[in-house]
């Protein structure tokens, strides 16, 4: 596997990281929203990632990380009566998202860390790359 193999596949999973940071964001910014029906209510998004092998005649395989989709979580949302909210139901009922904040930081800190991991990545390669051409050049 040569270094181009190895940095597209560090490249495709920092961009895989960046959608995972997105959506986490998107979930905690949400999570204290408020409204009136189930329908109306913010669901928190998970994204889906696949590995994609690539094989060839040559012998380089590699592979990379795919975004397949992002989707709703299908946790329940939490109801709570409270008919002073303007935003109440006819009976009385708020609705919130279902947003873990906690598994939600969490998940933030590991996709934190693994986008940190995959620049470390293309950092060495970059100073492997280095060292060879100074090997050329004595």
């Amino acid at each position: 596997m040569g270094f181009k193999d190895i940095s597209q596949i560090a490249g495709s999973a920092m961009a895989a990281q960046t959608v995972r940071l997105n959506t986490v964001a998107s979930n905690l910014a949400n999570a204290d929203s408020v409204a009136g029906s189930e329908n109306e209510t913010y669901r928190a998004r998970k994204p889906v990632f696949a590995t994609v092998m690539q094989t060839g005649d040559n012998a380089d395989a590699g592979g990379r990380v795919q975004v397949l989709d992002v989707v709703q979580s299908s946790e329940p949302l939490r109801k709570v009566y409270d008919p002073g909210n303007p935003l109440a139901s006819a009976e009385g009922w708020v609705f919130y998202p279902n947003v873990n904040q906690v598994a939600e930081m969490t998940d933030m800190m590991s996709a934190s860390r693994a986008f940190e991991t995959n620049v470390e990545v293309l950092g060495r390669i970059r100073s492997m790359q280095q060292s060879l051409l100074k090997l050329g050049e004595g």
